[in-house]
């Protein structure tokens, strides 16, 4: 990276640690901690939350009939998602064996806590939960092609595009053919690190 681009680096670090304390001071604000991935709430804020929460009856009562018709639909991309799920596990199981390259732990993408949340009905819940696990999978898949391309293709596109994963930052300029001759073993290297060991792959700070 130039000093420019490392200088930028830093910066988005510095935020993203004023970003997590920020989140910090928002959660104690609401009542609650997290301690070794364990919700905690403060005393009476459950039973708070229950007083709030819609009954499954007036929840269906106050749905709108688009909303009713669309839910099937909706629910059945639960079918490519354990396709996705089931596929991209067996790719990096394999593929990933092959390579070297550091498998992507799937726990660090999968999150069911809002389920439990008092303050929900069943119905909400249960969409809680189903969201949780679809953007998870995809995040999930997303963390393996995106170490995928580092070994195949660590190279920026020409245009911009929106949103890239946090590796791409880290990426070789278009047209930069003798820094992909020279670096590609490097980037491959890189993969091949245990998540302890590795050097950081420095993007924008992404939103929880």
């Amino acid at each position: 990276m130039t000093a420019r681009m490392e200088e930028i680096a830093r910066e988005i670090v510095r935020l993203q640690t004023e970003l997590d304390r920020e989140i910090e001071r928002k959660r104690k604000a609401l009542g609650w901690s997290l301690k070794e991935h364990l919700v905690h709430f403060e005393q009476g804020i459950v039973a708070e939350q229950r007083r709030l929460r819609t009954g499954v009856a007036t929840f269906l009562a106050r749905s709108s009939f688009t909303i009713i018709l669309t839910a099937p639909v909706i629910y059945s991309m639960i079918v490519p998602l354990v396709l996705l799920d089931l596929w991209v596990s067996a790719y990096q199981a394999i593929c990933f064996r092959a390579y070297g390259i550091v498998p992507v732990r799937r726990a660090d993408y999968l999150a069911f806590d809002r389920g439990r949340l008092a303050y929900l009905n069943r119905i909400e819940a249960l969409n809680c939960l189903y969201c949780g696990y679809g953007n998870g999978v995809i995040a999930y898949a997303r963390e393996i092609s995106s170490r995928t391309e580092q070994y195949w293709c660590p190279i920026k596109h020409a245009i911009r595009i929106s949103d890239p994963h946090q590796r791409y930052y880290e990426f070789l300029e278009f047209g930069d053919a003798q820094g992909y001759r020279t670096r590609l073993d490097a980037f491959r290297a890189e993969l091949r690190r245990a998540p302890d060991d590795e050097a950081p792959i420095v993007g924008p700070p992404v939103a929880g």
